[in-house]
């Protein structure tokens, strides 16, 4: 069973998202907050699998909980989904930033919201959906860049090929079919690959390739 936590300061909201979740047999949303601080309590105490968190809230931000929620050891296997909508900046680059594991648009399907939730839970990022990458496309190349770090010395000249189509949101079986690899294997580098940079799961190698400029904004897969 997939437990969930809902995060966003408008009951309407959190009641639609409870709704369609509630629904599904192998989902249980089992809690509401309608703050970041709130959330970050509840996840602590809760320790769901999902949280869906709203990135403007009162008293503290989606942000800054998704960062707290993310480095609290207490906390590890807890995954965050960003609520977000076009009219925000930086926030999302920042919020990848942080640790989340990917984005959903407020008006998303019910049917993408429900798989959202089950990639996650896996341990997946939500990194393939073209809004992903249209939002990264778009905010990546506003933040300024620090020097990529000595680790990515550390991989293998297959490795990085494979990091840079992670950047573009491939998903394993369509690296596996870009590279003529098994699937098996493409998951095998990108295991290697997280290992190596300290990556807490995809969305982070996402930030990484960026930053050592590996993918460049413009240049992504249709």
């Amino acid at each position: 069973m997939i437990r969930a936590l809902l995060a966003d300061d408008q009951r309407l909201v959190r009641a639609g998202f409870r709704s369609i979740l509630s629904d599904e047999d192998d989902i249980d949303v089992v809690g509401e907050a309608a703050s970041g601080g709130e959330a970050v309590a509840m996840a602590r105490e809760l320790r769901p699998d999902v949280v869906l968190m709203d990135i403007r809230m009162p008293e503290l931000d989606g942000l800054e909980a998704t960062r707290r929620i993310v480095t609290d050891p207490r906390m590890d296997g807890v995954r965050v989904i960003i609520l977000t909508t076009f009219d925000l900046d930086d926030y999302v680059y920042g919020a990848l930033k942080a640790g989340a594991s990917g984005f959903l648009v407020k008006d998303t399907e019910p049917a993408e919201l429900i798989h959202a939730v089950r990639v996650v839970a896996r341990g997946d990022a939500l990194i393939a959906p073209s809004v992903t990458r249209r939002l990264i496309a778009e905010f990546a190349g506003r933040v300024q860049r620090p020097e990529p770090g000595p680790e990515l010395n550390a991989l293998t000249e297959r490795e990085r090929e494979v990091l840079v189509l992670v950047g573009n949101g491939l998903s394993n079986d369509e690296i596996a079919a870009h590279l003529v690899l098994s699937p098996a294997t493409a998951k095998t580098h990108v295991s290697r690959i997280m290992t190596k940079l300290a990556a807490r799961d995809r969305a982070q190698l996402v930030v990484l390739a960026y930053e050592a400029g590996m993918i460049t904004p413009g240049w992504l897969t249709p």
